[in-house]
């Protein structure tokens, strides 16, 4: 585009928008209905998706360290599983913590004096960097001299990361689906405010008007329409999400994400992917009518 013409096709675009008003209205109130339920997608999935990561995180193996080792090999065994790859940390826990854990956990004050001798064994509680290897990682532990038994919740864990895997595919599904059908519903709708200005189009074509100089006042019409469509949602988004952060957390303690970097960028993508959505469909749309 030349660059002189701009004001031209500023001037032409925002003409239209206001002679068409009822269009206007119309197509700018589709782009916010979609970029709202795209918003709401997108939000779930993350908020999902966080939820799942928090699942993951919570995951940790327990190394049951057998009775007979001596106490100056029991360092010496949590120094080996502090260096194997992929393990983010060790923390030993001796079987009089693990006692009154399990006192705690119980409610039973009592419970010391009423089993006696502890039969607990010492154990270290291993994390994973990544919770996907975890299975690995309690396999290499449970190979190591005194530690007879290995425990992270073998069969639960692997079922978890299988779920957690189906919800990101049917999430990442629904966001692309989602956004197929905002292209076509915007499209429909420019396309209407489109038809009444045919014969306009007709008769610059045949006067010598390229496809392009045709296009552009257009394609400004798309990117305000659907720049204005999403800021509108997002702004409906952003009070009913800090809404939300600010009931359910106090009632549920849902980990929520509610770091303002995340969100923020999330806000900013959805505005993009509606000025997006304005010039995709008027690209669609317009190109039907310059078949002349």
């Amino acid at each position: 585009m030349i660059l002189r013409n701009f004001n031209y096709f500023s001037r032409e675009a925002f003409r239209s928008l206001s002679r068409n008003r009822l269009l206007t209205l119309a197509t700018i109130s589709t782009v916010c209905i979609c970029m709202l339920i795209l918003g709401i997608a997108v939000l779930i999935t993350v908020n999902a998706s966080n939820f799942m990561q928090h699942l993951e995180s919570d995951v940790e193996i327990v190394a049951f360290i057998d009775k007979s080792v001596m106490p100056s090999q029991v360092q010496l065994i949590g120094k080996e599983i502090s260096t194997i790859q992929g393990v983010k940390r060790v923390k030993f826990v001796s079987k009089e913590e693990g006692l009154e854990q399990l006192q705690e956990k119980m409610g039973n004050k009592n419970l010391k004096e009423t089993i006696g001798e502890n039969p607990l064994p010492d154990t270290y509680e291993v994390q994973a960097e990544n919770p996907h290897d975890v299975p690995e990682i309690a396999r290499t532990i449970e190979k190591i001299d005194g530690i007879y038994k290995v425990k992270y919740g073998q069969g639960v864990v692997e079922r978890l990361f299988e779920v957690t895997k189906w919800v990101r595919i049917v999430s990442i599904t629904v966001i692309v689906l989602l956004a197929f059908g905002a292209v076509f519903l915007v499209a429909t709708t420019i396309r209407l405010a489109i038809f009444s200005r045919r014969k306009e189009i007709y008769l610059m074509k045949l006067i010598g008007a390229t496809d392009w100089f045709i296009r552009w006042p257009f394609f400004i019409e798309g990117l305000v329409l659907g720049t204005f469509g999403a800021l509108v949602a997002v702004g409906i988004l952003a009070l009913a999400y800090n809404s939300l952060i600010n009931n359910m957390q106090m009632v549920f303690f849902l980990p929520l994400v509610v770091k303002s970097e995340v969100i923020n960028r999330l806000y900013l993508s959805l505005v993009g992917i509606g000025a997006l959505l304005g010039i995709v469909g008027t690209f669609i749309s317009v190109n039907r009518f310059l078949k002349v």
